[in-house]
């Protein structure tokens, strides 16, 4: 009901009316009466259309409104993408086409990124390998920080380049021209590809509500005075396919990245091993290439999700994706009120990483630090919350590769390094974080997770999607 208080309507009745005068006459008081039944039926009809524009409201709103949070880079545009080809798979069907030049950047600037090591004057500077990393002092999650030392690289090639290689950086050079243009189509207003450094190829970002999908869509037809710049790219990287698969299996190269110690392969949006088929003329995007696909979103991205499931066909769900720089954390807090759950993604095979903002920070504590942010928050105290540890693909292939957990977190000490105990370690740091500083005794559901297959992860979003409505119909008093 709305609040009372003395309301004036245009007819000039008052209610709740005034007290009577003390010597009014019967005149006087069958008008008042008069006045005060009208003013009551104006105040219903009011009540009555509030009401019913409340309950239109109900109607309205979407049954489930779902936070994804997490640093950049943790995977939470790719569980988007699981979302939406789990739950929503007509419309995702619908979308392929604008990823095909998505894929088309990502490949390129893969090679562009070979091509910048072969180069006399590389794009990028010397980043401090891991062989230097400095261990000083303690967080207060017992995890030692690696501080990394940085130093400008040298003039010339950090690949020095054989003579067939030089052949081939000639011949690959138009693909320099084709990131440009597919990078200014995707991201319209801010094209230029932001290389972030010697262990990681360039990134494109699109701003939240830019409309890339149907800038990428765009065809000739609706842009008549200029060709097809889409298809242009495209012939492009087919004519360019052979001197990108030479140029990929060429043992000098792959001998530099590794002494160099830059794994691409394990990069969001790597398609090298699969020029083959995309590098062709009718390449249509598969499911498992949209969900390889890298574009970083800045801000926040809306996703309205009408079910497509017989169980919920025609509601809607709605998923924030937010950009989880330190930069663009800020703009989270508003999006905490009324969410009914959180899924909180951290890439558990980033701990021999920095984050790409403050090469200070190693990404694995940045990830306990933002845990516990988002565990200690009172708002978020009857939210559920569902963390995901994911990228255990990636954890497994550099574990097996040699890489010591226990170098970049001391406290795991000489335990096995394999990826079952090593995520079992991290499945109870996160957890302890959630029993210390949770603000109510709620159940913490986890999950270990590699968003990019989504057979695994299909069975995950149906466990996801029950603990959500059963939670919510707890919430809401109905069990």
């Amino acid at each position: 009901m709305r609040q009372r208080g003395s309301i004036s309507y245009e007819s000039g009745h008052v209610w709740p009316p005034p007290p009577p005068e003390r010597d009014e006459t019967e005149e006087q008081r069958a008008e008042r009466l008069e006045q005060e039944r009208e003013a009551k039926r104006v105040s219903d009809e009011i009540d009555k259309a509030i009401e019913q524009q409340r309950e239109e409201m109900k109607k309205r709103r979407p049954q489930m409104k779902i936070l994804l949070l997490g640093q950049a880079e943790s995977g939470k545009s790719t569980m988007l993408k699981n979302f939406q080809l789990q739950f929503t798979p007509k419309a995702f069907k619908a979308e392929s086409g604008a990823w095909r030049a998505v894929i088309h950047l990502n490949l390129v600037r893969s090679v562009n990124f070979i091509l910048d090591l072969l180069s006399p004057n590389p794009r990028f500077t010397h980043a401090g390998s891991p062989a230097s990393v400095i261990i000083s002092g303690s967080d207060l999650l017992g995890q030692q920080q690696p501080q990394y030392v940085h130093t400008d690289g040298p003039v010339g090639p950090i690949i020095e380049p054989t003579p067939e290689l030089k052949q081939l950086r000639m011949r690959l050079s138009p693909l320099k021209r084709v990131e440009e243009m597919l990078s200014k189509r995707i991201s319209a207003d801010d094209p230029n590809p932001v290389r972030k450094g010697l262990n990681s190829a360039s990134e494109v970002s699109v701003r939240s509500g830019s409309g890339w999908k149907a800038l990428a869509r765009l065809s000739h037809r609706t842009r008549p005075a200029s060709p097809d710049e889409l298809e242009d790219a495209g012939r492009v990287i087919e004519a360019c396919r052979d001197d990108i698969i030479e140029l990929w299996a060429d043992p000098v190269v792959q001998k530099g990245l590794k002494s160099n110690e830059i794994a691409l392969q394990e990069q969001s949006g790597f398609f090298l091993n699969e020029v083959s088929r995309i590098a062709v003329k009718d390449y249509t995007p598969t499911p498992e290439d949209i969900l390889k696909a890298r574009l970083q979103t800045m801000g926040v991205e809306e996703h309205r999700l009408i079910m497509e499931t017989a169980t919920e066909s025609g509601k809607e769900w709605v998923i924030y994706d937010v950009g989880g720089s330190r930069g663009q954390r800020p703009a989270w807090a508003p999006f905490f009120d009324d969410v009914n759950a959180i899924i909180f993604l951290a890439p558990i095979s980033a701990f021999n990483q920095t984050l790409s903002e403050d090469k200070s920070v190693n990404r694995l504590w940045d990830s306990f630090y933002l845990w516990q942010s988002i565990c200690t928050n009172r708002i978020l105290a009857n939210v559920t919350i569902i963390l995901l540890l994911n990228k255990v693909d990636v954890l497994e292939a550099k574990l097996q590769a040699g890489v010591n957990f226990s170098k970049y977190v001391t406290s795991y000490k000489d335990q096995p390094n394999d990826v079952e105990h090593v995520s079992k370690y991290l499945k109870a740091k996160f957890s302890a974080i959630h029993r210390q500083h949770s603000n109510r005794n709620r159940k913490l559901h986890i999950h270990l997770t590699t968003a990019t297959d989504h057979r695994a992860t299909s069975i995950i979003l149906v466990r996801i999607r029950e603990v959500i409505l059963t939670n919510n119909l707890i919430d809401s008093d109905f069990v």
